[in-house]
């Protein structure tokens, strides 16, 4: 089965490019079948990994950045392939 992590933060106002650099240089204990990294409008960024695992699996995440990046709490949602 595939399992597909979605992390999403939205950054202070102006700071999206500093939001996607920490994004983009966090390391994860484990390598995903595939990382993708996105941005949009409003300095958000956006992450999803996929992973050979089950849905429950304890799978690494990208963790909380420093409160002074981002203007709210990381969003975070799993899904899971279906045939």
């Amino acid at each position: 089965m595939t399992v597909a992590l979605m992390w999403e933060a939205r950054a202070v106002d102006g700071r999206g490019a500093d939001l996607l650099a920490w994004a983009r240089a966090q390391h994860l204990a484990g390598t995903p079948l595939r990382r993708e990294t996105f941005r949009a409008p409003q300095d958000r960024v956006l992450v999803i990994t996929w992973w050979d695992a089950p849905y429950d699996a304890e799978l690494p995440e990208l963790p909380e950045p420093d409160g002074a990046l981002v203007g709210r709490p990381v969003h975070r949602w799993r899904f899971e392939t279906v045939d």
